[in-house]
């Protein structure tokens, strides 16, 4: 009976003590991290400072135009070349990212090499260097007096300020998306699928195509739809390599949206219908890339 009795005081002494235990992690957790009431206003009040009012102002502006002013002004003959420039170079480049991102996605995954990781770290260089200065610098890089356009020009191929710098400077800017949006995908690929493939006869095209390629499909559409929708309102870096000439069509369209600003009298309501069409075009992309994202997450579950 003495026996019972004092185990029953342990067992209440250890829940007393899980107790506490479990009472003061609560407490320092509560420390740490701020209230569901809080942390929901903080998230609120920068989603509305950094996201929604912009995009609020946009749509404001935009509907002070009538319908036939708004259709009138994007239908313009240059407005409507410069989305066909920014829309194709854009594509061109996102293509190009494609191919090259993957090669160098594996590469970085599954060989060891020295100047491995400097390598895998100026995949960031993009996204750290100021888009003008890469602008500047590619554009006098590729001029017919640079490192590399005189050697084109002996040739009579020009590069800066045309439609091939414009897409080279997208590729630049681009590529981190793709690199970055395969990286994981590829770490968790296991190689014995290869190997498998490899011991039923498959050839290496054939593994690729039929094994490799399926599973990285959604995370390279991912990196390519990022690419495409940054490169078609990319202006920093190709402010100047692309020379910005309507008459040679190498004139981007978030050049036109600065020169509605810049005017003597700031056209904000036609700058923000051309900035509207290419919300509009994002908001495409992103939908499509989300999309992609959850066949993905309920073809894997």
């Amino acid at each position: 009976m003495k026996s019972t009795h004092t185990e029953a005081n342990h067992s209440s002494a250890e829940q007393n003590r899980r107790r506490a235990t479990t009472s003061a992690r609560q407490a320092r957790a509560k420390s740490v991290i701020p209230g569901r009431g809080l942390t929901m206003g903080v998230t609120v009040t920068m989603l509305s400072l950094l996201i929604l009012i912009p995009l609020a102002s946009i749509l404001t502006y935009s509907f002070r135009l009538s319908f036939s002013e708004f259709i009138e002004l994007i239908t313009r003959q240059n407005v409507v070349r410069a989305f066909r420039t920014s829309i194709s170079c854009a594509l061109i480049a996102a293509l190009i990212n494609s191919v090259f991102g993957l090669i160098l996605a594996w590469v970085l995954v599954r060989y060891d090499f020295p100047g491995k990781r400097l390598m895998d770290a100026m995949i960031e260089l993009p996204f750290a260097l100021p888009t003008a200065v890469a602008g500047i610098t590619l554009s006098k890089m590729y001029s017919n007096k640079g490192l590399i356009g005189q050697f084109f020009a002996k040739y009579d191929i020009s590069i800066s300020y045309t439609k091939i710098g414009l897409t080279i400077a997208l590729v630049f800017i681009g590529i981190p998306f793709v690199v970055r949006a395969l990286q994981p995908v590829i770490e968790k690929l296991s190689p014995s699928w290869e190997e498998a493939a490899a011991m039923l006869g498959a050839s290496r095209a054939y593994t690729f195509r039929r094994v490799i390629l399926p599973e990285l499909t959604p995370a390279l559409l991912t990196g390519f739809g990022l690419a495409l929708a940054r490169g078609i309102g990319e202006y920093g870096s190709v402010i100047y390599i692309s020379g910005n000439s309507e008459k040679n069509g190498t004139q981007v369209v978030s050049y036109v949206i600065m020169q509605k600003l810049n005017s003597g009298s700031a056209d904000y309501e036609g700058a923000a219908a051309i900035a509207l069409v290419l919300l509009v075009i994002s908001f495409l992309l992103l939908f499509f890339i989300n999309m992609v994202q959850l066949a993905a997450g309920r073809r894997a579950s």
